[in-house]
């Protein structure tokens, strides 16, 4: 079976037993702040199961993209040197929220395993939990009972708690697992070491496939366990480790997989995989990794140097110092392989062919920009090592290869490889040392205390705000948070008119009040689907009534901000093209910030055209035309524009003002007219193919206007009340570049004096003409000068101390000849000699400067210079 007959004949036995497929959800999370990436089947499928929302349907069953790099048994330097473990890999799975449980979820298992695909079941072993006396849990018994209709009793093996019980994080659904595994040794192999005594000791061959998650407790802030009201059934098999299975291969590497994609890899890098142990793991990271960042960018996560984007960018500087290090690839390399990628699974992932265009240009980018860093980072170490090497060391000091890492992103790996070719070794104690207090600052940061929710009545919450500011509530249920030292409450609503933060749109503030007190509301979130209101203080009577007040004027002008943005997005098709796609956007009551794909900068008179357009929008004053609860098909043939990166229901909410059509959650304005008006501030790229506009709306462009005109009254009375004030600057501009070119010219003079001065003074020592002096010059004439006394003879040294406004300044030059033939490195002594002016420095071997505060220093850092030179 190819990898896509397998993929659909998973979901097609689990819908002929009743189960719904639903299409894999993106890879990258964008409203859950656990999270960033989709990690597991469920992730999807968390609001149901923490009863956040109810289940459209109770079965369902789906192949889910996944993104790991770190968890169990996952680590992304691993990635590539075993023969199983990925970073993006597909999660197939079935699902039951309070319908079927253990029986029926073993009972499936086993017939698709053994029926549907013909597995030897000799080859099959079954963990179940063995219990945990310490919190009262015993042995699985049920799920083992279930197995011993399949299994015989030494092929079912008891598992602890840490490869058995499956907990979603500290808190929340948990429960036992059952995992399967599967033995693919050799017969003779088996004989000698029965597959039981293998299974979770990570033997690349006798592995876990399918893990079948039994939820049915609830883990609380204290750790105690209670049962769930609808126990769920999770699954997840992993789809790469399937199709080694099926395919008769020993690595996953070797299916259909990944087999096309390390076809190209070595007809570009004329490497044959399977000839070279090193070439091997670099081609396997290379594929595995391309995946992943295709599919990322696709889903709307661009490369970048925080959270998630940091993520995406890491996993592609390792596959591409992996290709340059061991493929001997010195260019951009990655991108050319997404054509073979888009072959092999856009028919399955349709957004790659929609994308990869955008995909392409922002991989070649961010390649190209990382070979430039990795040749930086090389000329460091240079330095690193010449320096370690010139102190009689061969031990790199950790913390300079940790500050190759962390400020270069230069791996640790290849600082290994390079110093190793030069006869040295890096301290790597030191390193790791500093590895781990980065991550203990990191963890640090980013821990968070949470309570146990404390209901005080049972609901769901009904979101108002499209029709609402104020609407009368009550607490469901609240927790406390700790975060930082600093604490905080969530609570809970039964009606809100509160906006929680989502597509772009910030959350809404106000006040919580109820006839006892007033609550103040300092932002709303969302979590797993859950809208949380965030206080810094609890109601004394949580049980209240209460009246739940948003500030309006907030509201209105992110209102207008949002809905500004849905007629920006349409001006920007009109005008530079179709090809124009939203590709992120942030509303806020101060601005509006929308990215979109475009592959050129767009020029001025394009931008005012924009604005054109999106402000005759407004003076139409078009009425909001809110859609709500349509049909998804209806949707789209209405024209509403849907994004690539987010999942949609069967039933959506459409937002149409004129011919501007989104499907879109969000506040907007009740008509256009109530914008004021659009000006946009900015324009620029953040990614290849990627630009951004900064724009303000309403009261805010007032705000811009006056100041704008304040500054032109204010110019206007500088020049002297002049009627035409651009003339006048004008005027003034052509005087001060008169007036800094006669001050240039003299400076020359002087510098020419200087010159003649200084050549007249050389001393000869040693066969070395010296050449030395104290100038009042700014540093570029010093510069200058420098360069032209260093080919004053073939023998030269230089070196001139210089004062200009206040700065003390040394500059030192060598001819080539004392480079090569004497072994002279300016950049060397120049650093020492400026310790006298309380500065430091450096350069190359034939030109160096330095600077300092000690001007008082400068003569005697002269004379050290030439000490240290030892003619």
């Amino acid at each position: 079976m190819t990898a896509n007959e397998i993929r659909d004949s998973f979901v097609k036995f689990f819908e002929s037993k009743g189960h719904l497929i639903v299409p894999s959800a993106p890879m990258v999370i964008k409203d859950d702040p656990t999270l960033m990436f989709t990690n597991a089947g469920m992730n999807q499928f968390k609001d149901i199961i923490l009863g956040n929302r109810p289940a459209t349907s109770k079965r369902c069953t789906d192949s889910q993209k996944c993104l790991r790099v770190s968890g169990k048994h996952n680590d992304l330097e691993e990635v590539g040197h075993d023969t199983y473990h990925h970073t993006m890999f597909e999660m197939l799975g079935n699902w039951s929220f309070g319908d079927y449980f253990k029986k029926e979820a073993i009972e499936w298992a086993w017939e698709y395993l053994v029926d549907v695909l013909k597995i030897d079941k000799s080859n099959l072993y079954a963990t179940v939990f063995e219990g945990s006396p310490e919190e009262g849990l015993e042995r699985d018994n049920e799920a083992a009972s279930y197995w011993e209709k399949f299994l015989p009793a030494d092929h079912i093996i008891n598992g602890n708690k840490h490869d058995n019980f499956w907990e979603m994080g500290a808190t929340g659904p948990c429960g036992p697992c059952s995992e399967i595994h599967i033995d693919l040794r050799p017969e003779e192999e088996k004989a000698k070491v029965p597959g039981r005594e293998l299974v979770n000791k990570d033997n690349p061959l006798v592995i876990e496939i399918w893990n079948l998650v039994f939820m049915q407790y609830n883990r609380k802030a204290d750790q105690t366990l209670e049962p769930l009201p609808a126990k769920v059934i999770d699954t997840g098999m992993g789809f790469e480790r399937l199709c080694a299975v099926m395919q008769g291969k020993r690595s996953n590497y070797d299916t259909d997989v990944f087999q096309p994609i390390i076809k190209v890899i070595g007809d570009l890098s004329d490497c044959r995989y399977g000839e070279d142990a090193k070439k091997d793991v670099a081609m396997r990271v290379v594929a595995d990794h391309l995946r992943t960042i295709a599919f990322s960018i696709a889903d709307g996560q661009l490369p970048g140097n925080a959270k998630a984007g940091y993520v995406i960018r890491r996993i592609l500087r390792r596959a591409v110092r992996y290709a340059y290090t061991f493929l001997g690839q010195k260019e951009a390399f990655m991108y050319k392989l997404l054509p073979v990628l888009v072959q092999e699974m856009g028919k399955s992932y349709p957004e790659l062919e929609a994308q990869k265009v955008l995909i392409s240009k922002v991989m070649k980018e961010e390649e190209d920009s990382f070979l430039r860093t990795l040749e930086t980072g090389i000329r460091l170490l240079d330095r690193v090592m010449a320096e370690t090497r010139a102190s009689g060391k061969t031990v790199i000091d950790g913390v300079e290869a940790f500050t190759l890492f962390d400020t270069y992103g230069f791996p640790l790996d290849l600082t290994e490889l390079i110093c190793r070719e030069n006869g040295m070794t890096v301290d790597e104690e030191t390193f790791h040392a500093e590895m781990q207090k980065q991550k203990e600052r990191a963890r640090n940061a980013a821990a968070v205390e949470t309570g146990d929710w404390v209901v005080v009545k049972e609901g769901e919450t009904e979101f108002k705000g499209w029709d609402y500011t104020e609407h009368e509530c009550h607490i469901l249920r609240y927790r406390k948070v700790t975060q930082k030292k600093q604490t905080f409450y969530q609570i809970v609503l039964d009606y809100t008119p509160f906006y929680a933060e989502m597509g772009g749109q910030v959350g809404d503030r106000g006040v919580l009040c109820s006839e006892h007190e007033t609550i103040e509301i300092v932002d709303t979130k969302r979590e797993n689907n859950l809208p949380v209101h965030i206080a810094k203080t609890l109601p004394e009577h949580p049980e209240a009534d209460f009246m739940a007040c948003v500030d309006t004027d907030l509201r209105a002008a992110s209102e207008a901000n949002h809905t500004c943005t849905h007629l920006l997005d349409q001006a920007l098709r009109t005008v530079l093209g179709e090809h124009v796609e939203q590709k992120g956007s942030l509303v806020t009551p101060e601005y509006l910030r929308f990215d979109f794909s475009h592959f050129q900068k767009v020029t001025d008179e394009q931008l005012r055209e924009v604005e054109r357009i999106v402000n005759a929008k407004i003076r139409e004053d078009l009425p909001l035309q809110d859609h709500r609860d349509m049909p998804i098909e209806k949707a789209k043939e209405l024209g509403a524009i849907a994004l690539f990166g987010e999942k949609y229901g069967d039933r959506v909410r459409v937002v149409q003002f004129g011919d501007s059509v989104e499907f879109c959650g969000g506040c907007h304005a009740k008509s256009t007219g109530r914008i004021g008006m659009m000006k946009i501030l900015s324009d620029s790229s953040v990614a290849a193919g990627i630009r951004r506009i900064e724009a303000i709306t309403g009261e805010k462009v007032e705000n811009m206007l006056y100041t704008l005109q304040d500054l032109t009254n204010e110019l206007r009375t500088m020049f002297n009340n002049a009627p035409d004030v651009k003339a006048a600057i004008l005027k003034s501009i052509e005087e001060n570049a008169t007036l800094k070119k006669q001050i240039e010219e003299s400076m020359k003079e002087k510098a020419a004096q200087a010159k003649a001065r200084i050549v007249s003074q050389a001393a000869i020592v040693n066969g070395v003409t010296l050449y030395r002096g104290i100038l009042p010059m700014p540093a570029d004439l010093v510069k200058d000068m420098a360069f032209q006394l260093r080919n004053g003879a073939e023998d030269a040294l230089v070196i001139i101390g210089s004062l200009h406004e206040g700065k003390p300044m040394l500059t030192a030059a060598a001819s080539d000849n004392m480079v090569k033939a004497h072994g002279m490195n300016v950049g060397q002594i120049i650093r020492e000699a400026a310790k006298l002016i309380q500065g430091g420095g450096g350069g190359q071997p034939h030109f160096a400067t330095a600077g300092g505060k000690n001007a008082d220093g400068l003569s005697a850092a002269v004379d050290k210079f030439v000490e240290l030179a030892a003619l």
